[in-house]
């Protein structure tokens, strides 16, 4: 049975529902808090994600309305969100996807490492990450607080695997949309993607599995994720980012 070395875990949509319940509704709040016009329901708030990071999600909805100066606006926004969210995720109610602690508990007893490549924001992911995972379950995490770029840019598994310093060909990424897949794989490794409601409809190609949830059909496991090494050939290591566009 040929086992990864290491398996890099996406945060958002993918080991919790942050997105829909946890981001969208701090958004909300912070619009109220600055006094702005805006609220986002669950279908606008899902057209939104095609556009990676919540400053600049913020922005360009400031900038169809018009608003002056949407940048620092936004920036402000965005400061305010991060702090509401950061209380709910400090709160504990925020649980991890059905099948993922299984998946965990697997990836542990086959002594497979663990790691983390989000571009949110330390504040928030590391509590998360020990409510979902418990406490130093992931031994190298990469926020964005350590990139420039956001995905589909790669540079958050690029630190991953540079400071886990393991070979990309022994690794799996883990996923749940469209611009994270395009990351992982060019950054060189084979990705699995397990979908939610926002983006079950994205065009996943290049996914050497992809799944509707952790726990079904079948729970996901070690072998079955050792199994997306030799699927599907990821992108060499230093490629180009593959081209999504967001639609």
């Amino acid at each position: 049975m040929t086992l990864p070395e290491a398996v890099v875990f996406d945060v958002d949509g993918t080991l919790a529902d942050t997105e829909r319940d946890g981001h969208r509704i701090a958004f909300n709040d912070a619009f109220a808090a600055h006094r702005l016009d805006l609220c986002w329901d669950v279908d606008r708030y899902g057209e939104l994600l095609t556009i990676t990071g919540g400053r600049r999600r913020v922005a360009a909805a400031l900038r169809e309305r018009g608003v002056e100066d949407p940048d620092a606006v936004a920036t402000a926004v965005h400061r305010t969100k991060t702090a509401l969210f950061t209380e709910v995720v400090r709160r504990g109610e925020i649980g991890p996807r059905p099948g993922l602690p299984a998946l965990v508990d697997d990836l542990r007893a086959h002594g497979v490492r663990i790691a983390v490549a989000t571009t949110g924001r330390r504040s928030w992911v590391e509590p998360l990450l020990s409510h979902l995972l418990g406490e130093g379950t992931a031994e190298v995490v990469v926020c964005g607080d350590d990139v420039a770029a956001l995905k589909p840019d790669p540079e958050a598994y690029r630190l991953a695997l540079a400071r886990l310093d393991v070979d990309a060909a022994r690794v799996v990424a883990i996923e749940d949309s469209a611009p994270g897949l395009a990351a992982a794989l060019a950054a060189g490794l084979a990705t699995v993607v397990v979908t939610n409601d926002y983006t079950a409809d994205h065009d996943l190609t290049g996914a050497a599995i992809v799944r509707e949830a952790f726990d079904t059909p079948t729970p996901l496991t070690a072998a079955e994720l050792g199994t997306a090494l030799v699927r599907t050939p990821a992108s060499a290591p230093g490629e180009d980012v593959p081209a999504w566009r967001p639609r």
